[in-house]
């Protein structure tokens, strides 16, 4: 069973007193703030009063899972992003906090305004993180840039997927989620600097940028070889054997036999000691380059066998293993159980969810579950009377 958790509002967390501001809408800037919220930050959530961030429009058989889970632990201030009472509000906010998020269009926040000059001159050591597609600068720069454009542009769709099909695009957020990550990491690295120097700075992070610098040294390749990457299905063009194989009862296994003794291992344990010594498949390079002939052996192996055989033959000989898990299955895995790697928290509307803990886990300092997701513009009057506004002030905010 799921443990369950209490969200704890005072729970102390190693960000306690950094306050940021979202201005954010759907993956990327919800991403990159969760990071900082489930470690202590007060993420003030920037929404429009009419409609909210349009993460909560992303619905499933009626409720907003994605909000629930991608909203937890930050306060919600609904106002109108047209009217000068908005503008006010975010410019105050901005001018008590240590860090600013947007993903608008480059240029958008100059027109309202709110540009690096004004919020600088008045917070200089204010850090700002600036979301797009393809950044502020360049020729592509006045393109709108979701996600999926940049992990076909990157090259990513390109190498993912099966030969004889065409591209494939990740089923999930993904260009969104790496840019999140990597954006909470430039917060910190720019809070340290400003922490010694009291400047602070703008951060241009694209979309494509941190796609395309996980994708490995294809540039490189492709410059020294002249190859292009190809679509290999699970298999891997720089080792061998690494695949996933079904079994006899339609389960699946994955192995990445990604070192000269687990390769070794893994031929012993399916009764092949001869593919050792075998030309062939002597070294990885070997492997690779005669990938179907490794490959064949090991998946009649396997297709002979259960899951539950093929894993006790591959835990036994120390083979790096695992089974292929739909959720379902994921949630009932002893070890996500053990280590709490998803926790069932309160929720108001269901009783409770299932959600990821946080990570990484910080052996003095861990982060904390303190709120759930908020209701729109929750936390309006408690933020707003942080920064001097009277009730009547804050009334006007969701005016346009």
């Amino acid at each position: 069973m799921i443990p369950s958790i209490a969200f704890d509002p005072d729970a102390p967390a190693p960000l306690d007193g950094l306050r940021v501001v979202d201005l954010t809408r759907l993956v990327a800037g919800n991403m990159l703030s969760l990071q900082l919220a489930d470690h202590g930050a007060e993420v003030i959530k920037i929404e429009d009063a009419e409609k909210g961030d349009p993460l909560r429009a992303w619905r499933v058989r009626g409720h907003s899972l994605y909000w629930k889970v991608y909203g937890r632990n930050k306060k919600s201030v609904a106002l109108s992003l047209r009217s000068p009472q908005g503008l006010a509000a975010i410019a105050d906010l901005a001018a008590s906090s240590q860090v600013l998020i947007e993903n608008f269009r480059p240029r958008t926040m100059e027109k309202m305004g709110l540009g690096p000059e004004v919020l600088l001159a008045r917070n200089p050591a204010l850090v700002m993180v600036r979301i797009t597609g393809f950044g502020q600068a360049g020729p592509y720069r006045d393109r709108p840039g979701f996600g999926s454009l940049v992990e076909g542009l990157s090259g990513f769709a390109a190498k993912n997927g099966f030969a004889d099909r065409p591209p494939v695009l990740p089923p999930l957020a993904f260009a969104d989620m790496v840019a999140g990550l990597y954006g909470a990491y430039a917060v910190m690295v720019a809070l340290r600097v400003a922490e010694r120097t009291g400047r602070g700075q703008v951060i241009d992070l694209p979309l494509l940028d941190p796609i395309a610098s996980i994708l490995g040294p294809d540039a490189a390749i492709y410059q020294v070889t002249g190859e292009k990457p190809q679509r290999l299905g699970s298999r891997s063009n720089t080792t061998s054997p690494r695949n996933v194989w079904a079994t006899k009862d339609g389960r699946y296994v994955s192995i990445s036999a990604s070192i000269q003794n687990m390769a070794e291992r893994l031929f012993r344990a399916i009764g092949r000691a001869d593919m050792i010594d075998d030309p062939r498949f002597r070294t990885n390079t070997d492997r690779v380059r005669n990938i179907d002939a490794c490959e064949a052996p090991i998946a009649a192996f396997i297709g002979a066998r259960t899951l539950a055989e093929n894993l006790a033959v591959f835990q036994a000989a120390e083979v790096t293993a695992a089974p292929v898990y739909e959720i379902d299955q994921y949630m009932e895995d002893p070890h996500v159980i053990d280590q709490a790697l998803l926790v069932a928290a309160p929720d108001a509307e269901l009783g409770s969810i299932p959600m990821h803990n946080i990570i990484p886990r910080l052996s003095e300092t861990p982060g904390r579950l303190r709120r759930p997701a908020p209701e729109l513009g929750e936390h309006t009057a408690e933020v707003m009377g942080t920064v001097g506004w009277d009730a009547g002030r804050i009334a006007r905010l969701g005016e346009r």
